[in-house]
């Protein structure tokens, strides 16, 4: 059959305006669908078009937005309160804290970017669009992680060598909880719609506002020790705190540096692979490639078909597989199908032979 049942070949895409892993799995439980479960499906609607794939891809991306958007407000707001605080005590140290907030919530101005860069159609220069502008927005996020490790760490060890008088601590813990509680929240936000839309930059981004909420609390614990008399807990704490961004640096750059990588769940090479073995008329099914462009997967695979097939019969059998790939693998907004036969394959194969 050669290639000519390839996903590549044909103008239209298939693609589907809900989210792929919602729950009907079209009766692939025991290798075999009903008559019953195949009349439920065409009964069921649901669109093939591709501007669907489009405005699902879409409203991930204003999802993603609005995340943004609205935690970036909360951010400035905890910041506001905290800036209160310093007017009132004039404590430098407060204000610092406040600067560093502010500073820390402009890093959702990369991810933004990035998902208006992931809207703009395909071009003939980027023929996969701009998805990836993503994973370079998670890298800047985990260097500013990576920036601000270096800077809580350097500050207490400055603070151990030359410690400097705590004063105002009620305001110096209100003004803590208060950053905590904010950063706190966006964090949980951000990396809540960040793993829903499968968006590793916004994911990163939360993982970097839970950080910012770890510095606000060791600004709390730091004051409680200078309270009970021990004033070097303020730069102690802030080594511990430290540590702890170290440890969320480290799954922030996992995070990132995987999908950089291309590197998916291996379970959803596995899901792919009883898919396609599912559809009628399917020998065997292998060499499944995956990817993350944006939000959104991209899969590759080969099934084994029978050699006496038409070529029109592989290629139905190549859109019935990528269907049912729509509907197994969460996210995954196209497949490429290769079918080849099950005898007679050696000789196509052998023209590639020797630039492998």
């Amino acid at each position: 059959m050669g290639r000519g049942a390839e996903r590549q070949g044909h103008g239209h895409e298939h693609g589907h305006g809900h989210e792929h892993g919602h729950g009907h799995e079209h009766g692939h439980g025991d290798g075999a669908r009903s008559v019953v479960a195949r009349l439920r499906h065409l009964l069921t609607p649901h669109s093939h078009d591709s501007a669907d794939r489009v405005d699902t891809a879409l409203e991930a991306s204003r999802r993603g937005m609005r995340t943004l958007g609205w935690s970036f407000v909360a951010l400035l707001v905890t910041a506001a309160v905290q800036a209160v605080v310093v007017l009132f005590t004039g404590s430098v140290a407060l204000l610092g804290d406040t600067i560093h907030n502010v500073a820390d919530a402009l890093t959702a101005v990369p991810v933004a970017i990035a998902f208006v860069l992931g809207r703009r159609v395909a071009t003939r220069r980027f023929t996969y669009g701009l998805g990836r502008a993503e994973d370079l927005a998670g890298l800047v996020v985990v260097l500013i992680i990576a920036a601000s490790a270096a800077l809580a760490g350097y500050e207490s060890v400055r603070r151990l060598l030359d410690p400097q008088p705590v004063t105002n601590l009620w305001a110096v813990v209100f003004a803590g909880v208060i950053g905590f509680a904010g950063n706190e929240l966006v964090a949980r936000w951000r990396i809540t719609v960040g793993r829903q839309i499968g968006s590793a930059a916004l994911v990163a981004d939360g993982m970097h506002a839970r950080v910012d909420g770890f510095t606000s609390l060791a600004v709390v614990l730091g004051a409680a020790g200078v309270a009970v008399g021990f004033p070097l807990a303020d730069p102690l704490v802030g080594l511990a705190i430290t540590v702890a961004i170290l440890f969320v640096l480290r799954d922030a750059a996992k995070e990132v540096l995987r999908r950089l990588m291309d590197a998916v769940d291996p379970a959803a090479v596995e899901r792919a692979e009883r898919a396609a073995l599912d559809v009628t008329g399917v020998l065997d099914a292998g060499e499944v490639r995956m990817r993350w462009i944006g939000h959104s997967l991209h899969a590759e695979l080969a099934v084994t078909v029978a050699a006496e097939l038409t070529v029109r019969q592989a290629h139905l059998i190549a859109h019935r597989v990528e269907h049912d790939l729509l509907h197994a693998i969460p996210r995954l907004a196209k497949a490429v199908v290769h079918t080849q036969p099950a005898a007679g394959a050696d000789e196509a194969h052998a023209l590639l032979a020797h630039h492998r």
